[in-house]
């Protein structure tokens, strides 16, 4: 057994795309899915993030986001997210700092052949900045949640 901190299961998934309006339509039209946030990535400004659900609210777990291809897992708190960050340092693993996603937060780090995983906290969730998820774009870097 190991001593790794516990997760809540995968928090989401995130690719790439070549076409936005096309990915959203696919999501919503064929796949009756929920467009539950409009933003632009943090780490590339000006590029459009939008998050797709199974659920309108976009719960951990039922969300694929379309930008930089990574996995994300969940953690319930800011403490276990921590937690994760000390015991992958001490693994010998290069982690990023907790990062604040607005959404939730969370650290980035990469396995051996280079895919990258990112530790997500569950909160405080996509209802933060609007009460119907995904009704409206949002700038991220005009709430000051850049990090």
């Amino acid at each position: 057994m190991t001593d790794a901190p516990p997760t809540t299961g995968l928090h989401h998934v995130t690719n790439i795309c070549t076409d936005m309006d096309e990915t959203q339509s696919f999501y919503e039209d064929v796949l009756g899915w929920h467009t539950v946030k409009r933003t632009q990535n943090y780490d590339d400004p000006g590029t459009p993030h939008y998050y797709f659900s199974s659920t309108p609210e976009g719960e951990p777990g039922t969300t694929v986001t379309y930008f930089e291809y990574h996995f994300a897992f969940g953690v319930e708190d800011e403490a276990t997210l921590r937690e994760w960050k000390e015991h992958l340092e001490g693994h010998d693993v290069r982690v990023s700092e907790v990062k604040d996603r607005t959404y939730f937060k969370s650290v980035y780090f990469s396995d051996p052949d280079g895919l990258v995983f990112e530790l997500a906290t569950r909160g405080p969730g996509f209802t933060r900045d609007e009460d119907d998820p995904g009704s409206a774009v949002i700038d991220p870097f005009e709430g000051g949640h850049e990090e």
